[in-house]
């Protein structure tokens, strides 16, 4: 950003009596800017209603819906799915506390993709009308919107690089050391955690059948790299995943490729 841009966002200074929860949050500084430019809490809130509660399997919006509302989760997780024409679903998006959900519906009014709870999950929901006002007028919000943009344009990326050149281990490992920073950022254990997806989903994700997922998480857990138990995942050996992610061969590994299956 440019020094002139810069005199024009000041930083946000926390006010007194913040939950936890919201410091956490990757929506916060854009919640700040709403509170903090316009000196008004009750805007806050009329904007950022909290809190809906969505159980297991329940939407939290649906392909083709109006764009009323923008999500930003608190607690629990998130699927996004979209729907082919040959009535195929294939998984997007893994989405945990923090994240804001419906972003991308914004310019066509409508959602492109489907969001499903994947356990109880709890969320605020913003108004997409209020927001757009409030935006138009002010850059700190708009800053805060291209920050968060520009996060999700750099994962898409990653993840095209990932499903276009990476074989079944490395899309693995890579997985998992992306959800280890996602905890991590959570102040949560970065090598201790428990899925919230199943290996069928995370084989649709990645591009690669649940059997694949199967045996190359066997795989890693013979060789040490990590415990699975269920859904509980312990990462052993992150300089080891950090390898295999990079495409680099590590010492001890079997250096076996796992065949490219689509799911």
């Amino acid at each position: 950003m440019s020094e002139r841009a810069s005199k024009t966002l000041p930083a946000i200074v926390e006010p007194a009596g913040v939950p936890i929860d919201c410091r956490n949050c990757g929506a916060y500084t854009l919640c700040m800017s709403l509170w903090l430019r316009t000196g008004d809490s009750s805007l806050l809130e009329r904007v950022v209603k909290k809190k809906q509660v969505f159980k297991r399997g329940e939407a939290l919006y649906r392909m083709g819906q109006p764009a009323e509302h923008m999500y930003v989760i608190r607690g629990g997780s998130v699927k996004t799915c979209v729907s082919t024409e040959d009535g195929q679903v294939q998984v997007v998006g893994f989405h945990a506390e923090g994240e804001l959900l419906g972003l991308n519906a914004i310019a066509h009014g409508r959602h492109n993709c489907e969001a499903r709870a994947m356990g109880v999950t709890s969320v605020c929901e913003v108004s997409v009308d209020r927001f757009e006002e409030l935006a138009r007028k002010d850059p700190a919000i708009q800053y805060e919107i291209f920050k968060i943009m520009s996060a999700e344009i750099h994962h898409s990326q990653e993840l095209l690089l990932l499903l276009g050149r990476h074989n079944a281990e490395e899309r693995l490992a890579a997985f998992l050391l992306d959800l280890s920073q996602q905890f991590a950022q959570r102040h949560c254990s970065a090598t201790e955690f428990r899925l919230s997806m199943s290996r069928s989903e995370i084989g649709n994700y990645l591009g690669i059948a649940e059997e694949t997922v199967c045996r190359v998480f066997a795989r890693f857990q013979d060789d040490g790299l990590i415990s699975s138990e269920c859904r509980h995942i312990r990462l052993n050996d992150m300089k080891r995943l950090q390898q295999i992610a990079a495409h680099r061969p590590t010492a001890g590994s079997r250096n076996a490729m796992v065949p490219h299956v689509q799911a």
